[in-house]
């Protein structure tokens, strides 16, 4: 099992237009002349957006501002009418769409017509879920709402270490969950949503990896992807997250501590092509921002095309070229440490 399977990938090609294709370029090559020139020029709209359906969560993982509660900007859910008149702007050129930001995205009661609307304007749809709302009822809708990509989060194999990131969770559900899916993707004849088993690799559950992948092949999800973990005070890591593992980590021990292996070049590729929009509308440069510190825009006083190409995206992208060891987001950002092999 890999991070590229063939048919998904198939999948998401099959999404593509002249218009959307054009689109990718003009942003491609306007992400490379700014790395060149040191200067933010910008072409074309998104490639990639994520949404975020909401910041409730069932669960209080401890690295989580939605499992600790730890918002300062307001909480809530994603409207369906204000949903639907952002992707009639984008939809045109946006060929790839997360329903994921903070949050568990089950809880919007909305979420799955959302997933439909999305992919009846033949966009390539994923979302990341914690499984404790993948009943029946709910595994059957979201096989019929056409999402393209589903992520469940297991991060252990047995109930006793699952609990132990996942606090408040039940491995019992997310198994479940996953066979409901599956059951119902052969009932419906589906080739779609292709399911991935995310595990988050932290000293607790590293020692099961090779378990979670036994687990993925007797319940016949298509793939496992194993995900380091970020740690805000990874100097001291307080709650004992970092594996011994390197591989599986995003920092490294030295004699003083630990220190971030990310090398934070002067650039970002997710500045170009892939913004997150929160529930209630405002535009933040990327899903290390889970607070929306950096907030570039608010879709409820002007349209997203002229958020992209304002002064405030114009600022950020360039504070990024000059000095990306600058911004407090990028500080922890896992480009370059992911792990996708299993």
């Amino acid at each position: 099992m890999s991070r590229i399977n063939r048919r998904d990938s198939l999948n998401l090609l099959s999404k593509l237009t002249v218009r959307r294709a054009w689109n990718g370029l003009k942003v491609l090559a306007s992400y490379h002349l700014s790395r060149w020139t040191k200067r933010p020029v910008q072409w074309g709209y998104p490639v990639s957006v994520s949404f975020e359906p909401t910041t409730s969560c069932n669960l209080r993982c401890p690295e989580c501002p939605s499992g600790l509660r730890a918002f300062t900007r307001p909480t809530g859910m994603l409207q369906r009418d204000f949903f639907r008149e952002t992707i009639d702007q984008l939809h045109k050129e946006l060929l790839y769409l997360v329903f994921y930001f903070q949050g568990e995205p089950y809880l919007n009661p909305a979420f799955l017509d959302m997933v439909e609307y999305a992919a009846g304007k033949k966009i390539y749809t994923a979302t990341s879920t914690n499984a404790h709302y993948l009943t029946d009822e709910n595994a059957k809708r979201t096989i019929e709402s056409g999402l393209d990509r589903l992520i469940i989060s297991i991060d252990g194999s047995s109930q006793e270490v699952y609990q132990q990131y996942r606090v408040g969770g039940q491995l019992s559900k997310v198994l479940e969950g996953a066979r409901n899916i599956v059951r119902w993707k052969k009932e419906l004849k589906s080739t779609k949503p292709f399911v991935v088993f995310q595990f988050l690799v932290v000293k607790p559950n590293e020692h099961q990896t090779e378990e979670v992948k036994k687990l993925a092949k007797e319940i016949g999800v298509d793939d496992v992807w194993f995900k380091t973990a970020q740690v805000y005070d990874y100097q001291r890591d307080p709650n004992q997250l970092i594996p011994a593992t390197d591989k599986y980590s995003r920092y490294r021990k030295t004699a003083e501590g630990y220190v971030f292996k990310g090398k934070l070049a002067n650039h970002c590729w997710r500045l170009w092509h892939d913004p997150v929009i929160t529930w209630d509308g405002l535009v933040a440069p990327c899903c290390f921002d889970k607070d929306a510190q950096h907030r570039l825009g608010d879709l409820k006083k002007k349209p997203f095309k002229e958020i992209w190409k304002n002064g405030e995206y114009s600022k950020f992208r360039q504070q990024i070229l000059k000095g990306r060891k600058n911004i407090d987001i990028c500080s922890n950002c896992s480009e370059g440490t992911r792990v996708w092999e299993s």
